[in-house]
């Protein structure tokens, strides 16, 4: 291991995918080597955003809707030892009352049905969300740890501080901002590959994060940021933001 080689380590080195000899080597270089101090703490957010994906506090209204549900169930009377007569009558009244407790019990089915099937619908687009999040961390994963990934690092005229890690095995390359300005409305941003002379679109970032590039970028020769439309452009349309070369 290089001085060069080094730097390339901080992805597998936040994966914790690394040997305990390159761990170690590698935590002693984090102490004077704030470019890759800044690395580690952009993919170490990046997984932790990742993970929490599929997180999501349950709504205010679930603990009421629920109470009110089971406080709208009519219960039957207490069984009580009578002369004839009071039993007689107090069967006229029981049965009386059927038709208003058999009500009673099917609004409470449906509204514990409504309720079950919010709970469903709720569970479904939880579980889909957690299966992106993994593709997602799966994908950043494999770059990061990638054996020939590379890092370059930039800095865009807004101030954001950017990060590209490429892997030509894995035929894709990361994205990563911090600092990232929010952007006017009806604006976001987009990234560009230059290939062949042409800028080329590859997705979007709307926030500080880690997005993977669309497009091959084995074939790119540098990266672009610009501000566009929310619906995006097919050519950029501004002045771009940042400009970099693809790290090789």
């Amino acid at each position: 291991m290089n001085a060069s080689d080094i730097h390339i380590l901080a992805g597998a080195y936040v994966l914790d995918a690394l040997g305990t000899e390159e761990a170690e080597s590698f935590t002693r270089h984090l102490a004077r080597c704030e470019a890759c101090r800044r690395e580690v703490a952009e993919f170490r957010a990046t997984t932790a955003r990742l993970a929490g994906a599929a997180a999501k506090e349950p709504p205010a209204t679930m603990k009421q809707r629920t109470l009110d549900a089971v406080t709208g169930v009519r219960q039957l009377p207490p069984r009580l030892s009578t002369p004839q007569v009071t039993k007689t009558i107090g069967g006229r009244l029981r049965r009386g009352a059927r038709p208003l407790g058999l009500a009673a019990a099917l609004a409470a089915a449906v509204s514990f049905a409504g309720l079950a099937g919010w709970q469903y619908r709720e569970a479904q687009q939880a579980e889909q969300r957690t299966r992106q999040a993994e593709q997602g961390l799966a994908t950043i994963s494999g770059v990061l740890a990638a054996p020939d990934a590379r890092t370059a690092h930039g800095k865009a005229t807004n101030g954001a501080f950017t990060t590209v890690v490429a892997s030509a095995r894995q035929s894709l390359a990361l994205f990563t901002a911090t600092g990232l300005p929010a952007p006017a409305p009806g604006r976001t941003y987009q990234l560009w590959l230059q290939q062949d002379g042409i800028m080329r679109p590859a997705g979007f970032i709307h926030e500080d994060g880690t997005v993977a590039l669309d497009g091959d970028p084995t074939t790119a020769t540098a990266i672009g940021l610009t501000l566009e439309p929310d619906e995006g452009s097919r050519r950029p349309t501004t002045t771009p933001l940042l400009l970099m070369r693809m790290p090789t």
